[in-house]
C-alpha cells in the first residue's frame, strides 16, 4: 500500500480558505462527509485536538481521528498559500493539511501505517520546498507518487 494509492482528486484542496484551525477542519471533512455526519467528525478531530496539535511543524498538520461513522480508512488533503493557524509545535503556520479518518477496526493497522508513511513523505516535500509546486490534484498526487518511488 502506498500513500498516493490512497489519495483521491476530489479528497484534495489545493486553495483552502480557511485561516483557523476549526474552519480548516471543517474545509476537509467537508471532502468526506457532510451534515451531521461532518459536525460529528469536527467535534471528535477537535477533542483529538485538546490532547495535543497534530500541526508537525515545517508548516505540516496531520489532523486525524477514528469514527464509527467511517466504515474504511479516509484520507483529504489540503493546502493554503498564506498558511493556518493550527496551533503548531513549531508556532508557524500550517501550509499542508492531511486529514485521516478510520474506524476504529482497522485491518492491518492501516491507520498508523499511513500516518507514519505522510510523516515520511512530508520530510521530503518539506526538504526541498515542493509544496506549492502542484497546481491541481493530479499533479499532487503525481508528486506524492514520485517522493515515494525514491524512499
Amino acid at each position: 500500500m502506498t500513500l498516493s494509492s490512497l489519495l483521491k482528486p476530489e479528497r484534495i484542496n489545493l486553495n483552502l480558505k480557511a485561516k483557523r484551525k476549526n474552519d480548516a477542519l471543517k474545509e476537509l471533512i467537508g471532502l468526506i462527509k457532510t451534515g451531521s455526519e461532518a459536525d460529528q467528525l469536527l467535534e471528535t478531530l477537535l477533542t483529538r485536538e485538546d490532547l495535543g496539535s497534530t500541526g508537525i511543524g515545517k508548516g505540516i498538520g496531520i489532523p486525524h481521528c477514528r469514527s464509527l461513522l467511517i466504515d474504511k480508512l479516509e484520507i483529504a488533503v489540503g493546502r493554503s498559500e498564506n498558511g493556518i493557524d493550527f496551533n503548531a509545535i513549531d508556532k508557524k503556520p500550517v501550509n499542508l493539511l492531511f486529514l485521516i479518518i478510520a474506524p476504529p477496526q482497522d485491518p492491518g493497522n492501516q491507520y498508523l501505517i499511513t500516518l507514519g508513511r505522510i510523516a515520511m513523505v512530508c520530510q521530503e516535500l518539506t526538504k526541498k520546498k515542493r509544496i506549492r509546486d502542484p497546481k491541481i490534484p493530479e499533479d499532487f498526487i503525481s508528486l506524492v507518487k514520485d517522493i515515494e518511488e525514491k524512499m
